[in-house]
């Protein structure tokens, strides 16, 4: 993660996340580094579905850029 710039990864995120919730929780979490815990209270989750949210979409966004890396 760390060779991408936030710009890159929130470009990313805003282009093949469509949920709006999803792409709010992933900037916040992979961007903002904010904790799961306090991810959970602000969007109204418990913390395993936000980190499921993380744990899905993370995989997805970085898989896009090493694939248009190559």
């Amino acid at each position: 993660m760390m060779e991408y710039s936030n710009s890159e990864i929130c470009r990313v995120i805003d282009e093949y996340i469509h949920s709006e919730r999803d792409r709010c929780l992933l900037k916040r979490r992979l961007i903002d580094g904010i904790c799961y815990e306090p991810l959970a209270e602000e969007f109204c989750l418990s913390v395993r579905q936000v980190k499921s949210i993380v744990y899905k979409g993370q995989n997805m966004i970085f898989r896009r850029m090493e694939n248009v890396k190559r």
